[in-house]
């Protein structure tokens, strides 16, 4: 008797009867278990307020200021939060566009002392309701108070280095363009008293990458003491591409390194027109930029096991600099 398929086996439609998987399409139809929670879910929008949420609260714990944004998620205005972080932005002259006060803000000495530097700066003074400051700053603890601070206006590293050295050709300016670029540092601390330092010894300008590196903050601006009036902060759009351009341009690059294979009170180059190089303190000088670089500069110290922040190791090469320039 010939073999006959089981009942249900053979399933029949238009194009005629077919016949079944046997069972392969069976793990097919298992399915990927239960649906993740919106929240867990990368392109869901309630994945993207938990991601908010957290990010907010964490703020809140730190205290940090939160950066408004423009559409497309791109920092257009910081927000410095707090009495105590507000007072002492406008007290270190910090630039401002605006100064939000809370309706019916309880007074204390901060918030007088705000009003007061605000009026006499001509910075505008706003009124706003509770949930527009928590909407402003992300949730951030404001107290009542929150100074909006407009971004840096960067000028172009080329740009700038082809100025100064227009003007140290014509005449137009005595000491020799003198610049300082940072590669890889973070901390906006540091970035302030680097252009505190530029500043002292007659520097031309700060050099920072367009990229993972620090900017203008609030926080820089308050730690440079008001030189970052006074000394500009150009961007470069990479900075191995512009320590070339500026070494075409007659500016010797000097990185500061440790086991350099020059000493820094040895620098010949003190009084030919120079980009020093820094890099963070714990990385130092990327292997890109120290092939770029001309000489490496070291400063004695008295420790091998001692290491020297950024900030302060600029600061002591533009004082030998300076040192040397004055001796010429």
């Amino acid at each position: 008797m010939a073999n006959k398929p089981r009942p249900g086996a053979v399933r029949k439609s238009k194009k005629g009867p077919t016949t079944g998987t046997g069972g392969h399409g069976r793990k097919a139809l298992e399915g990927k278990g239960p649906t993740p929670k919106a929240e867990d879910r990368p392109y869901h929008k309630a994945y993207r307020a938990k991601q908010l949420a957290e990010r907010s609260s964490a703020r809140r714990a730190s205290g940090k200021a939160a950066p408004a944004r423009r559409a497309g998620g791109k920092a257009a205005e910081e927000m410095v939060t707090g009495r105590n972080s507000v007072v002492e932005a406008l007290r270190g002259g910090v630039p401002a566009k605006a100064l939000y006060v809370a309706v019916r803000v309880e007074m204390d000495d901060r918030v007088k002392e705000s009003l007061k530097i605000a009026a006499e700066r001509g910075i505008p003074v706003l009124e706003a309701q509770k949930p527009e400051l928590d909407r402003m700053t992300e949730d951030a603890v404001h107290q009542g108070l929150v100074l909006q601070v407009p971004p840096y206006d960067y000028p172009d590293a080329l740009d700038l280095a082809e100025e100064t050295m227009a003007k140290f050709t014509k005449g137009y300016i005595r000491n020799a363009p003198l610049f300082v670029a940072l590669d890889g540092i973070t901390d906006p601390r540091n970035l302030g008293a680097i252009i505190r330092s530029v500043s002292a010894f007659s520097g031309h300008g700060v050099i920072v990458p367009e990229r993972r590196a620090v900017g203008m903050t609030a926080s820089a601006w308050k730690t440079s003491a008001g030189a970052a009036v006074r000394v500009p902060v150009a961007r470069a759009a990479n900075l191995n591409n512009t320590l070339k351009a500026f070494k075409s341009m007659g500016i010797f690059v000097l990185g500061l390194d440790g086991g350099g294979d020059v000493s820094l009170p040895g620098l010949e180059l003190a009084t030919e027109p120079i980009c020093l190089v820094v890099g963070s303190e714990g990385k130092g000088l990327s292997r890109l930029v120290r092939e770029h670089c001309d000489q490496i500069v070291s400063i004695p110290i008295d420790s091998d096991m001692e290491s020297l922040n950024a900030s302060m190791a600029v600061g002591i090469s533009l004082y030998e600099v300076s040192r040397q320039r004055a001796g010429q």
